[in-house]
């Protein structure tokens, strides 16, 4: 993805803007961009947790 600056004359403007290049972007690429803005580091949480591991014993065993 590109970076670009532009610059408007009011926020009007720039809401227009956004909203137009926003419409034009495909389901995957708006998709990319929130994983981008969810795990900005490229992992996602579950990499990231602490694992849950138990252990199952009969009763009387200890």
């Amino acid at each position: 993805m590109e970076k670009t600056v532009q610059i408007f004359s009011s926020h009007a403007e720039a809401e227009a803007a956004d909203d137009a290049y926003y419409a034009s972007l495909t389901g995957s690429q708006r998709l990319e961009i929130l994983w981008k803005l969810i795990y900005p580091d490229g992992t996602d949480a579950s990499e990231r947790r602490l694992k849950k591991v138990y252990r199952i014993v009969k009763l009387g065993e200890s």
